[in-house]
């Protein structure tokens, strides 16, 4: 009994000696924040940015984003978490995509001066401030921390990712406040104040504060100021639409997604229903208010906007700063469809990477999105042609003013509804590259918009709200085009002149163009970059005819807009 006594208390001895050493192995094998924030650096390099985007390195060179790993990896032991958080955040921004980002809602230890801006036309204002200071509000802010505006403005392109300067200057009108962001970027000593200048001569010495201290802070905000209401206010609904006046029609669009008690097909129905009982002339599209969500949700209005359209109703969208990700993809479809856009630059890219998804550090838990393509309308749409990574443009540029919002008007929608219908007519960009489908569109409008038989799309790729579908229609029925063997045309891919050669032999053909004999003396020798490639014989036919000799014509290149006018206007002018 006593050995197997003394036999159980030296296996206890064991197994509580094993049981020690397993945690000394646990403690030593505990990884030092350092070691976790640099699993995190690691992580946010390599498995967000190299591997799920698409082409991190379209903006910034590998070498400098490692050079920038590199930096932030020798100071992990030392720095604090919210610096920790501001150097993901300026590794992410050398991606610049709008889309790619770190949240700043991550780090709640964040210090704020007590302080807002917003923008009006070309000038910041100060929209909030402590209440002791409202007589300031609503004046213009000339300088932050002793610098124009415009150059803090560029600094914060160091931590927030962004593909044009007009998303940029969203993302630092909503963050323009935190005391962090100005320290990192150098513009504002540690701890010190900032200075903020206003037009008037007088500043502001802002304190940093911390969120205990700013939720006990009485503010005075540009809102108190409002005295009225726009019937145009942005509404608190993904979307809705009523009448502004008896000519002029209004929807506006909030957010790309379905209401679940409005389907998009229902609203679309009631628009026709409302569209049908009424005589508008001019339809508003407002996406000014709208971040993004599911291009296509819009689609079963778009083609009711499109079908009013061919009844003669002018279609317009607004955008502004706040128009962005698939928002910006709808207001481009609406100048697809012939529309003219209004207002403000959006703060979107016509070209841009997106479709994100989400992630999280595995040791921090700070949270990002990351884009996982690269959508690229230069190809997708014949609006889209000649365009990039660039903020989209409105047509007809209208700011909202400071008077008017004080005021509680909407100054574009005013302008909207006083506007001839010459003003509003979008530019034609004389030198964007041709595309097949406004080729086609060009010959149809210059031989008098002949009629065609609608009957379904005419090719299988055809959306069916483009502006050209009349013409496309017409050169199928008329054989001029007849696209690829499953059915497609690719009418946004840009023209080559082989192909546009094509397509005036076959105009010519089937309206029985009496062509002029040729004329060496006046054409001179087919050029080398015409006579290569397919389509000898109409390539041939037509320079022989002086068809192929537009203003300042470079064979080597694509065609521009001007050029195919040219075309079309010369094929035109044999009829005479």
């Amino acid at each position: 009994m006593l050995r197997l006594l003394k036999q159980f208390l030296r296996r206890g001895a064991a197994a509580a000696l094993a049981a020690a050493m397993l945690c000394a192995g646990a403690l030593a094998a505990e990884k030092s924040p350092a070691e976790r924030r640099q699993e995190d650096l690691d992580f946010l390099y390599e498995k967000v940015l190299v591997e799920a985007h698409p082409n991190a390195f379209a903006s910034t060179t590998e070498a400098e984003f490692l050079r920038v790993k590199t930096e932030i990896a020798s100071r992990l032991e030392t720095e604090s978490d919210v610096e920790f958080l501001l150097d993901l955040m300026r590794l992410t921004a050398l991606a610049g995509d709008s889309h790619t980002m770190i949240s700043v809602g991550n780090a709640a230890a964040f210090r704020i001066y007590p302080f807002a801006v917003v923008r009006r036309g070309e000038h910041w204002y100060l929209s909030a401030a402590a209440a002791e200071d409202k007589s300031l509000l609503c004046q213009e802010v000339t300088k932050l921390a002793g610098r124009p505006v415009e150059e803090v403005v560029g600094a914060y392109g160091t931590l927030f990712s962004s593909d044009n300067p007009v998303r940029l200057r969203r993302q630092f009108q909503q963050s323009c406040n935190i005391a962090d962001l100005y320290e990192y970027l150098g513009l504002v000593e540690s701890g010190e104040p900032l200075t903020v200048t206003l037009k008037n001569g007088k500043a502001l010495s802002l304190e940093p504060m911390d969120m205990e201290a700013m939720g006990q802070t009485e503010f005075a905000r540009l809102a108190d100021r409002i005295t009225g209401t726009p019937a145009t206010a942005a509404a608190n609904a993904y979307y809705f639409a009523k009448p502004l006046t008896k000519d002029v029609y209004y929807i506006q669009y909030n957010t790309c997604r379905e209401a679940e008690d409005l389907p998009m097909a229902d609203f679309a129905a009631a628009v026709a229903k409302d569209l049908g009982a009424g005589r508008y002339r001019r339809v508003l599209l407002d996406l000014r208010n709208n971040g993004g969500g599911s291009d296509g949700v819009i689609w079963p209005l778009l083609e009711v906007l499109r079908r009013e359209m061919d009844r003669g109703v002018k279609l317009v969208g607004l955008i502004g700063e706040a128009t962005f990700s698939s928002a910006l993809i709808n207001a481009v479809e609406i100048q697809e469809m012939g529309g003219v856009l209004a207002g403000e630059p959006a703060g979107g890219s016509v070209c841009h990477f997106g479709a994100v998804k989400t992630f999280s550090l595995p040791n921090s838990g700070v949270r990002g999105q990351v884009s996982s393509k690269y959508i690229d309308l230069n190809t997708l749409l014949d609006a889209g042609a000649g365009r990039g990574v660039e903020a989209l443009q409105s047509d007809i540029l209208v700011y909202q003013t400071m008077e008017d919002t004080l005021a509680g008007r909407d100054t574009l929608v005013e302008w909207c509804l006083t506007a001839r219908d010459r003003d509003l007519v979008p530019p034609n960009r004389y030198d964007a590259p041709l595309t097949r489908g406004r080729f086609v569109a060009q010959l149809h409008e210059a031989l008098g918009s002949p009629a065609a038989a609608a009957d379904g799309l005419p090719f299988a790729d055809s959306f069916g709200i483009e502006w050209f579908l009349p013409a496309l229609a017409w050169a199928k029925e008329a054989g001029i085009a007849r696209g690829a063997a499953d059915g497609t045309f690719s009418a946004a891919r840009p023209i080559t002149w082989q192909e546009a050669a094509v397509f005036l032999s076959r105009t010519a053909k089937a309206l029985d163009v009496p062509l002029p004999d040729p004329a060496a003396d006046r054409a001179g020798p087919l050029p080398e970059a015409l006579a290569r490639g397919g389509n000898r014989d109409a390539v041939g036919e037509m320079w022989d005819a002086g068809l192929l000799q537009p203003s300042d014509a470079d064979y080597t290149r694509g065609l521009t807009r001007s050029q195919g006018e040219e075309l079309a206007s010369a094929l035109a002018g044999l009829l005479k």
